[in-house]
């Protein structure tokens, strides 16, 4: 490993769900195009990239985004070592096996943790806080990055800059605060506080030595979760009892609320952490009314609202003022702009609820594509099903529906029963029940069909995967 350059480790298992319902379990917020064209997970390697600054970079994420993750650095191009934890345990054992694994190829190599889900719209600020905080990682301090407040915003945690560290641009960290209320927030500001933004620089020995001084059992649970994890396909997943047995704490309260090692450089790239619907607000080009659209809007008497239609579908308002308008193909979001936090309380009254709108989307992302459901009824559903260049399904049959499927775009390859056949635009196959079965496509475009599902149970798990290049068995 070059010791010269930092080693990027981006962290990407959030949940998102104050972005909800575009932001969901199966497929959360730093995997959507929010601001702009790509992800804010594809952005955070747009920063990262062709710069030789940086070393090739770590991706550690939950198992379920594992395939997501692959999709979005393929459509990028770019290559990363992908990790795969497998269950949530807060961000400090994550710390702790970016740290560790690191350590094992050079002890004194310099990481940088990246949040996947962050907004940083100044690129080259950014670089120049990295290398303002470089020095200073790498005699043994761990740097956050403080960004200077625009306003006392309540959504943020808060880091009080100390002494000076030898004339740099970093600072030793006096305190750090959670996120405040309003007038605690306006405090902070006036006496000099900065917003914490949960990025940090560090060397990967100095980060395992502080996190086994305060949480040794974080530091054990990783260094045991990297021992027995194992290569699979294109990831790296880590051994699942080690790994589960860490505490489940973050970062911040494990080490650097604790260590007196934390520093802070102060830095201004327009950071977000894009952590509500006003954060996006904020972040988008509004009308002379401040109103912010993606997608069709019209407005009379209407202002500092927020329409966000993924679907396209026209939203007008009429005589309202500061609220978020949240349409997708099977949920819509009406909220006071003022109450924008609560809605992760919804989210848990849905969840409680069996709500499928809180953890699916209708468009699922697979290894080899998507599906996106077009209708749903008693007995049967309709799939759009998207199979990408050079890939196939799993060699599968089902017990309880048929399927018709009929090619749209490409050409398909087409195993029912051990017989082989190339379906057209046009064409159709029927794979009855109990059918052994496989879609594939090899042709350098995608591949588009419509399934329809018939049958007394439709769900996912009606699949009998018997052959699987993606290791789902």
């Amino acid at each position: 490993m070059d010791a010269k350059r930092i080693v990027p480790v981006i962290m990407c298992g959030g949940a998102g769900t104050r972005l909800w319902p575009i932001s969901r379990e199966d497929l959360p917020k730093q995997f959507i195009p929010l601001i702009g064209e790509r992800s804010t997970f594809q952005q955070t390697f747009d920063r990262i990239g062709s710069n030789e600054l940086f070393a090739p970079p770590i991706v550690i994420t939950n198992s379920d985004f594992r395939f997501v993750v692959a999709e979005q650095l393929r459509v990028l191009g770019v290559e990363a070592e992908i990790i795969l934890e497998p269950s949530r345990r807060d961000s400090g054992p994550a710390v702790a096996i970016a740290a560790e694994l690191v350590s094992r190829r050079d002890p004194g190599a310099i990481v940088l943790i990246l949040a996947a889900d962050h907004v940083i719209r100044d690129r080259e600020a950014f670089l120049a806080a990295c290398r303002d905080a470089l020095p200073a990682a790498q005699s043994g301090q761990i740097v956050t990055f403080g960004l200077r407040p625009t306003h006392p915003s309540t959504d943020y945690g808060y880091v009080l800059p100390g002494a000076g560290i030898g004339g740099s641009p970093v600072f030793k960290v006096d305190a750090f605060a959670e996120k405040p209320n309003a007038e605690t927030a306006a405090r902070y500001i006036a006496s000099g506080y900065l917003w914490n933004s949960g990025n940090f620089l560090f060397r990967a020995d100095t980060m395992l030595a502080e996190i086994a001084l305060f949480e040794p059992e974080i530091v054990a649970a990783a260094r045991a979760a990297v021992g027995d994890g194992a290569k699979e396909y294109d990831f790296f997943r880590l051994g699942a009892e080690a790994f589960e047995s860490a505490p489940a704490k973050s970062i911040d309260y494990s080490v650097m609320e604790r260590t007196k090692r934390a520093a802070v450089v102060p830095a201004d790239y327009g950071w977000s952490d894009v952590g509500s619907w006003n954060a996006v607000w904020d972040l988008m080009e509004r009308d002379g009314d401040a109103n912010a659209v993606h997608g069709t809007a019209e407005f009379l008497n209407a202002g500092s609202n927020l329409v966000y239609s993924a679907d396209g579908a026209l939203t007008a308002i009429v005589g309202l003022d500061d609220i978020i308008v949240v349409t997708t193909l099977d949920a819509v979001l009406v909220a006071s702009r003022a109450k924008a936090a609560d809605i992760k309380m919804l989210v848990k009254q849905m969840k409680a609820k069996n709500r499928r709108e809180v953890t699916e989307h209708r468009r699922v992302y697979r290894p080899w594509g998507y599906y996106q459901t077009v209708d749903l009824g008693e007995r049967y559903q309709v799939k759009r099903i998207v199979v990408n260049p050079g890939a196939k399904l799993s060699l599968q049959k089902h017990r309880h529906r048929s399927e018709h499927w009929v090619v749209v775009r490409g050409t398909a390859e087409v195993i029912v029963d051990g017989n082989t056949r190339n379906l057209y635009e046009n064409e159709s196959a029927y794979i009855p029940i109990g059918s052994v079965h496989r879609l594939a496509n090899w042709e350098r475009a995608p591949l588009e069909l419509i399934e329809v599902q018939v049958g007394g149970y439709l769900g996912e798990d009606d699949i009998v995967r018997l052959e699987d290049v993606y290791h789902r068995i």
